[in-house]
């Protein structure tokens, strides 16, 4: 079987391919439409990305298993010893709006754990790195969090996680800012750009993966949002909820929480 190295090699190259395709149709109105049942948006071009990586990476490891937003749900792949999991396009409405803060997220897990993971943006020229044995890395280079306490931390979230009847005693006074990829939110946190990325809600396997390996081999905690460690390629194919920040400041979100 592969080495996580290998299998690391091989996303770096496919991201490399699918930041082509989508570069190709990025800001020249694709076409666009609703996926229904509150799905969101999907395009042209989130399918042209998601068919090009099938073909590449299952052609070289035909026998994992295959998990991807744009892709009819394969059952076989939960008895697969390893599993690609795949966002062709995450953040597609930034996609659709002409903006840069789009990513392609693409990972292996093997069994419940992620093994290899790469986070690409392809307009910025971005691309986040990491494998089970390794350091996080952005554009080669090492990347960590930030060691912020929770008073005025800046923490990638939603607007209505301020609402939510989830907190013991409100949100607490951090700053709250927002970008579409989720997968780029996990590791702005990776690489101390930002000092957490949070979530209370279910989270698709495809939009966190990449992001959680990144994360944690850049030496942040991450869980679910109550504490617990992430499992992929699970039935569901979706996560409780993030908790994504250096340790510190990992344990007052978590405090701060019902």
């Amino acid at each position: 079987m592969p080495g996580a190295e290998d299998d690391l090699a091989l996303l770096l190259a496919a991201a490399e391919e699918a930041g082509r395709i989508a570069l190709r149709l990025w800001r020249r109105d694709p076409q666009a439409w609703d996926k229904g049942g509150g799905a969101g948006p999907v395009t042209e071009a989130d399918l042209a990305v998601n068919d090009a990586l099938q073909a590449m990476l299952m052609a070289v490891r035909p026998d994992y298993g295959w998990l991807s937003e744009e892709s009819e749900a394969d059952p076989a792949r939960l008895d697969a010893s390893r599993c690609f999991i795949i966002d062709p396009i995450d953040g597609t409405r930034a996609f659709i709006d002409g903006q840069e803060g789009f990513s392609h997220s693409l990972a292996v897990a093997q069994g419940d754990r992620i093994i290899a993971a790469v986070v690409h943006l392809p307009v910025t020229g971005l691309t986040y790195a990491a494998h089970a044995d390794g350091s996080a890395t952005l554009n080669g280079a090492p990347i960590a969090p930030t060691d912020s306490g929770i008073e005025d931390a800046r923490v990638l979230t939603y607007r209505a996680v301020a609402d939510a009847p989830d907190w013991r005693a409100g949100m607490p006074p951090f700053r709250r800012e927002f970008r579409s990829s989720l997968a780029w939110r996990l590791c702005l946190a990776a690489e101390g750009r930002f000092d957490a990325a949070l979530s209370l809600r279910a989270a698709w396997e495809w939009d966190i993966a990449a992001g959680a390996l990144i994360a944690e081999r850049a030496g942040a905690r991450v869980t679910d949002r109550r504490g617990q460690p992430m499992r992929f390629n699970s039935p569901r194919a979706q996560v409780d909820g993030l908790i994504v920040a250096g340790p510190r400041l990992h344990a007052a979100l978590r405090g701060a929480l019902r």
